[in-house]
């Protein structure tokens, strides 16, 4: 599309100057009502990107594709009449005046319920750190290495952290599962053990990871 209306010369760039005149239909998109049968629920707010002139009046669609429907046949939809009831007014409000459990919901609910659905799945128990703290280190790391407003950097180093951290984890499972009672020589071990033996001992001295 060319963006323009050749019937009756109207170039879409040029209609941002006409702004602050006031919006035709409420600023709703008259196509997406007309095409969904006038119906209460097909009553779409307009885009500020997609505005066009029409018997000097500006209307505002939806999108590209109800522009082109608009610019096409606009003697359709320009004077449609807007129902009696109206969707009620969306006002923005700023997410840090919100309540603090609002402004969680807003702002990192998505993230923290991740990370602790990810923890749940892992269940870590870090050596010789009680599941709590092991739990809250976890989630910490997966916040960290999944922050969308962090550098790629940042994301990529706490990445590679919560790798080692869950390696660290899983020491325990594995040198319970190949240790007994009975003293087993080195020959009938399994080929890393005393690396991971020796791993989960050097931890002893050092029960945190560091940030």
């Amino acid at each position: 599309s060319s963006g323009i209306n050749a019937e009756y010369g109207v170039d879409r760039a040029e209609v941002k100057q006409l702004f602050p005149k006031e919006l035709s239909f409420r600023g709703y998109c008259p196509v997406t009502y007309v095409l969904g049968h006038k119906r209460y629920e097909a009553l779409t707010p307009g885009s500020r990107d997609h505005v066009v002139l029409y018997a000097e009046e500006l209307f505002s669609m939806k999108d590209e594709g109800a522009l082109e429907h608009f610019l096409r046949q606009p003697w359709r939809f320009n004077e449609v009449p807007l129902p009696a009831k109206l969707p009620p007014a969306k006002i923005a409000q700023d997410v840090r005046t919100l309540p603090m459990l609002g402004y969680m919901e807003q702002t990192v609910a998505k993230a923290i319920i991740e990370a602790m659905t990810s923890c749940s799945d892992f269940k870590p128990k870090y050596p010789y750190v009680n599941a709590h703290k092991s739990a809250l280190l976890y989630v910490a790391y997966h916040l960290k290495a999944h922050n969308p407003k962090a550098t790629a950097y940042s994301r990529e180093k706490y990445r590679k952290k919560l790798e080692r951290y869950k390696e660290h984890c899983q020491l325990i499972q594995y040198l319970g599962a190949n240790m007994n009672r009975r003293y087993r020589p080195e020959p009938e071990r399994p080929i890393d053990f005393n690396h991971k033996m020796d791993e989960f001992l050097a931890l002893k001295n050092h029960p945190l990871p560091t940030s």
